[in-house]
């Protein structure tokens, strides 16, 4: 059993047991509770009513936070000739074909999304079961396979992260940095909610949005009231 330290429970006894947070309060509480040397990432988990063990209940896409998610993004793009000089003017990290799937192949990761236009989709499913486990493998449902990469680079770039269900039902993406502003924070929060929302299979039966709980890298979690979190949401959109 891992060893827990004096700092992590003493912002334990900041949250209160079995109370559930207001989205605001909790963006509030957990930001008090970021105190590490570093500029930690906010990260909202959700569990959700599906059976993730049926093809029909995946649930799989992306939002584009308001605000960016504080980090800065490495964008490799699997392209060859007008794509490739397309990816890099937009501001691909990396571009290339054959060499950058040796490279893989070989332990280099050094990258935080992946791209690739369909004709390469014959060399990068090479890669599936290196890129699968890390979720970079290019997807066409995640926009990652597309002739467009121009744009995919821009909208990464500028804060689209991938929602993803685990084996276990759950969905965890960052909302941000510690040094976000509450609003800020709250902006992401619900633009990750109403995507989850669209994103709900026709086969999910019962209540969809079970469980949210907000937490920094080194904090405990706050835990969010999904039922005060959804109406607060669709106020916000309509």
């Amino acid at each position: 059993m891992a060893k827990v330290g004096k700092r992590y429970l003493a912002l334990k006894e900041k949250v209160e047991p079995g109370k559930l947070y207001s989205p605001e309060e909790a963006v509030q509480l957990v930001k008090s509770m970021a105190t590490a040397r570093f500029d930690e990432t906010v990260e909202m988990a959700v569990n959700l009513g599906i059976d993730p063990k049926q093809s029909d209940q995946q649930v799989r896409g992306t939002v584009s936070l308001p605000h960016g998610t504080g980090k800065t993004m490495r964008v490799l793009v699997f392209a060859q000739g007008e794509k490739a000089k397309e990816a890099e003017e937009a501001g691909a990290d990396y571009v290339g074909g054959e060499e950058l799937v040796q490279k893989i192949q070989e332990g280099w990761f050094d990258f935080d999304a992946a791209i690739a236009t369909p004709d390469m989709m014959r060399i990068v499913g090479r890669l599936g079961k290196l890129l699968g486990p890390r979720g970079l493998m290019p997807n066409a449902k995640t926009g990652t396979v597309t002739n467009d990469v121009a744009q995919a680079v821009r909208e990464i770039k500028a804060g689209r992260v991938e929602i993803r269900n685990d084996r276990y039902g759950n969905v965890h993406v960052p909302i941000g940095k510690a040094s976000f502003s509450e609003e800020q924070l709250l902006d992401n929060f619900y633009a990750v909610l109403e995507a989850l929302n669209r994103m709900k299979p026709a086969a999910a039966r019962g209540r969809y949005i079970k469980k949210i709980a907000l937490a920094t890298t080194m904090s405990p979690s706050v835990k969010v009231d999904p039922q005060l979190a959804l109406t607060r949401m669709e106020k916000r959109v309509a």
